[in-house]
């Protein structure tokens, strides 16, 4: 059958995903045959796709189409995330574009919106995914607010807090001042900013300080106990004149003061800093507890006197102007051009706010549960170190161990409406962190599927995500995995980085630098954006990325249409024989030899998930092996059998990388071995 003149992907590659989901291929039986199992990564269902999710889609089908292809029962099982708060974010925005307040819309009402929002989002990111070409598992779709997920959340709540691993307590937290909500430690960063470093006069002290509004709330004045300039004063009460009159303070003796910083000698204020709020719970029974001077929406509270109402930039001011006016600030010392990192909020950047907050849950994640067995941290690090979860590239982790011996009590209160609520009388105006949610995705999805999966399909085989949510996603997974069924969720982790502009900077809209996926796939093709995604790719680094990548690719498709169309018309007479390629001549001989060691090395890259080599090794084979050499060889004289042969062999080595146009050609082949490529056997 004669190939067209030129290969349009927008006329065929809709129709191809339709007979694959049709024909049933993305869903495997559970049977004797080999599990490979892939939980894809959930998308948020609040936007459409971007340059990231078309990686994950391309490295993940790779896995799933090859291991289909060698006889195993893979399954991709998809999924969308309510994504709690980054939702809300997003929608907030949405309202703030309409011109409507949040507050000023029924409860009732709000959450309807905001499910038919999502909803609507997650039909668009479904059809998306299927331009892409994932070929996952439909059947087994999951939501994250599916009522059999919500229940099972519940039930590890529960069993949480049978075990004493959940509490409920007034402690100090990260809190976003623009979005009104708590956010867990991995829900911030850290940026360098430069402010003046103050020095205050207080009493027989001089204290550095960034943040002089917070003094209204100071507690205690605390130095090293091996400090030899104040030793004289540690345990004694002193007192200081403050731009509220004069006031008596508690010096104490704490080891974590660093001699070297300032004066050596710090304010401590438990109520607006955690290093503070870990200092008093040292000392409780020599100092005051903690005193709130800020409110919720940063500005200062009645225990600021006149600065009550102003918000905290503007208190800072005036307060600095009337220390100076009052002797109280050493005006010489201040160094104007103080760096230091600041905690922000992930979304917006605002400067986070620690605020102490009532009924605030927590999860344990150091402390051994009731019944003495190993605490959520522990559980995660035997894992990795025995060697029952391994991470592609290696060095990820040491990352992981490291990050896990600072962990902190997890926050998982959220005061956002958009979410599941947390299951407590007297508590419905707050809901769980996104994260504990997705943290079960594996397990929760697989025991509320198809009779069966969990038993088969768990542990999963490959969990691959992007570097950036190490610790927001993958180890809580790893550490509810294990804690909830006894088994680790998945065996191996692999981490991509970044896609990048070509110069390396993130892409953003507000830099005009963004390369919207779904755009690139209607004009180049999806095999075009998945190759050249992959191409370049190595495990865990950053991609500097852009539009020629993509259409050098698609000028590698257009290469294999040809190629296919050269081969078609040299054995449009032939019944070539299914298994019985003869080589006639040296260069059949030669393409042969070069195929199986083709194979045997693409083969090789996919299991050790060297796909960039993988993707590198069968477009040089194919373009320079068998188009620029053996297809010349055979426009002089040619073999039929052994030319269809390495066509065919070749459309299977390309299928997990570019789908599309391989079964379209492979649909026109006299020596089809399968009655669809993509159940193809794979080249052995």
């Amino acid at each position: 059958m004669e190939l067209e003149k030129i290969y349009n992907p927008k006329k065929s590659e809709e129709k191809i995903y339709e007979m694959w989901e049709k024909g049933g291929y993305f869903t495997p039986k559970i049977g004797k045959a080999k599990n490979f199992t892939i939980i894809m990564p959930p998308p948020n269902a609040n936007g459409a796709l971007h340059l990231g999710h078309a990686l994950f889609v391309s490295l993940q089908d790779i896995m799933i189409r090859y291991h289909r292809m060698k006889g195993d029962s893979a399954l991709w099982l998809p999924g969308a995330d309510h994504a709690g708060f980054e939702t809300q974010v997003v929608f907030d925005k949405k309202l703030e574009k309409e011109g409507r307040k949040k507050s000023e819309i029924p409860k009732n009402q709000l959450l309807k919106e905001m499910m038919d929002f999502t909803l609507e989002n997650k039909r668009e990111m479904e059809s998306q995914l299927r331009k892409l070409g994932a070929s996952c598992d439909w059947t087994r779709n999951k939501f994250t607010l599916d009522k059999d997920i919500i229940e099972t959340i519940y039930a590890t709540f529960a069993k949480l807090k049978k075990d004493g691993l959940i509490y409920k307590g007034n402690r100090l937290v990260n809190w976003c001042t623009k979005h009104q909500t708590t956010l867990s430690d991995v829900e911030i960063r850290y940026e360098e900013k430069i402010d003046p470093l103050y020095y205050i006069n207080y009493g027989p002290f001089k204290l550095a300080t960034v943040r002089p509004e917070t003094k209204f709330g100071d507690t205690a004045i605390a130095v090293n106990p091996k400090d030899k300039r104040y030793k004289k004063y540690v345990g004694k009460e002193v007192e200081v004149e403050t731009v509220l009159g004069k006031a008596k303070i508690e010096v104490i003796a704490d080891e974590s003061v660093d001699m070297e910083f300032g004066t050596g000698a710090v304010k401590v204020t438990p109520a607006h800093d955690f290093a503070d709020y870990e200092t008093w719970q040292r000392h409780k029974n020599e100092i005051p507890g903690p005193k709130i001077v800020i409110d919720k929406y940063g500005k200062m509270n009645e225990l600021a006197g006149p600065y009550q109402g102003m918000k905290i930039g503007e208190a800072r001011e005036k307060i600095v102007q009337d220390m100076i006016a009052k002797g109280l600030l050493d005006e010489k010392a201040t160094e104007k051009n103080y760096k230091h990192n600041v905690a922000v909020c992930y979304k917006c950047g605002t400067i986070i706010e620690p605020t102490l907050m009532d009924n605030q849950w927590f999860v344990k994640m150091t402390d051994p549960p009731a019944n003495g067995k190993l605490s959520l941290r522990d559980l995660a690090v035997n894992a990795v170190k025995k060697g029952e979860i391994k991470f592609i590239p290696k060095r990820f982790e040491k990352i992981f161990l490291q990050w896990m011996e600072k962990l902190r009590d997890w926050n998982i209160s959220r005061q956002i409406p958009w979410g599941i609520p947390i299951p407590e009388q007297g508590n419905d105006e707050q809901v769980f962190d996104t994260w504990f949610s997705s943290g079960q995705w594996p397990f929760a999805t697989l025991q509320n599927t198809q009779k069966g999966d969990f038993e088969y399909f768990y542990p999963t085989s490959v969990m691959e995500t992007g570097a950036d949510i190490l610790f927001f996603w993958v180890a809580r997974m790893v550490m509810l995995g294990i804690y909830t069924t006894g088994k680790v969720p998945f065996k191996n982790v692999y981490l991509h980085g970044l896609v990048r502009d070509k110069d390396k900077q993130k892409m953003s809209k507000s830099k005009g630098n963004v390369i919207n996926p779904l755009g690139v796939v209607d004009e180049y093709g999806a095999d075009a954006l998945r190759m050249a995604l992959v191409f370049a790719n190595s495990p865990g680094q950053d991609i500097p990325f852009s539009e020629d990548k993509i259409i050098a690719q698609k000028r590698f498709a257009n290469k294999i249409w040809n190629a296919a169309r050269f081969v078609m018309a040299q054995t449009e007479n032939e019944k070539p024989k299914m298994k019985n390629e003869k080589p006639k001549t040296k260069a059949d001989e030669e393409i042969l030899k070069a195929l199986r060691e083709a194979t045997k090395e693409i083969t090789k890259n996919i299991e050790d998930f060297q796909f960039h080599e993988a993707a590198q090794k069968i477009y040089h084979f194919f373009w320079h092996t068998f188009c620029d050499v053996y297809i010349e060889e055979c426009k002089k004289e040619n073999n039929p059998e052994v030319l269809l042969y390495v066509l065919r062999e070749s459309l299977k080595l390309l299928h997990p990388f570019m789908p599309f146009i391989t079964e379209q050609i492979y649909q026109m082949l006299p020596n089809k071995d399968a009655k669809v490529l993509i159940i193809a056997p794979w080249p052995e």
